[in-house]
């Protein structure tokens, strides 16, 4: 596999006065209104704001997931949204890990199966990594079971697993507690701050409970498409 430039050297992520408008009948939405941000090496940022401020956007877009309608995205300095459309995969697939408020996983994988799947897109055998990663968040009793057979809290145990197990230098995280109750949401967080600490990962997370985002080591508000100052 190629090595696209220097996407998968350790370097800051930045937002250049980036815009997102959508289309709604004869009407245009703006959703982000000119975000310009950048964020460190290893650093763990919070993204908070009101329901409907372009939190999710700005985060899809900073992690290659949605295009912006202005602006740009630059990793290492160098232009994200510039690239074919295979580097850009290949940069989400080795570069960035995800984690989404619904999990995600595979009904019919088990949980080491759903952890090993960005590892076989990307021709890699990942199973010996998958059972230590899952070892790692506390699962590893549970490695045969299907999500229909985990919690709720152990099914995003699952997808913390899952977003490192390409060793990626930056994690994504999509209200990763908001489908959790207070007690296991507050453990999911300490879990994903601990591993992101552990292997010096880049940590951006949206989210709407501040109180968990005072654990970062840097909180930053969305709201009405603008980042607050």
């Amino acid at each position: 596999m190629s090595e696209p430039s220097n996407y998968f050297k350790t370097g800051t992520l930045a937002a250049h006065d980036v815009r997102r408008s959508f289309t709604m009948g004869k009407g245009v939405v703006e959703v982000l209104k000119g975000v310009s941000l950048s964020v460190a090496p290893g650093e763990r940022v919070f993204l908070c704001g009101p329901s409907g401020a372009g939190k999710t956007t700005l985060l899809y877009i900073l992690g290659g997931l949605e295009s912006p309608s202005g602006g740009r995205v630059t990793i290492n300095g160098e232009s994200l949204y510039e690239r074919s459309n295979s580097s850009l995969a290949e940069m989400r697939n080795r570069y960035s890990g995800y984690i989404f408020q619904n999990y995600l996983l595979l009904p019919e994988l088990t949980a080491v199966e759903n952890v090993c799947l960005p590892g076989m897109i990307g021709g890699r055998d990942a199973k010996d990594r998958g059972a230590h990663l899952l070892n790692q968040v506390g699962l590893g009793s549970r490695l045969q079971h299907l999500p229909a057979e985990l919690s709720g809290g152990e099914q995003q145990r699952v997808a913390i697993a899952r977003a490192l197990v390409n060793d990626p230098q930056i994690i994504f995280a999509d209200e990763p507690t908001g489908n959790l109750d207070s007690k296991t949401g507050g453990e999911i967080m300490n879990l994903l701050l601990s591993v992101v600490a552990e292997s010096k990962k880049t940590l951006m997370v949206v989210t709407h409970d501040t109180s968990l985002a005072g654990q970062g080591d840097r909180m930053l508000v969305l709201r009405d498409g603008m980042l607050e100052t």
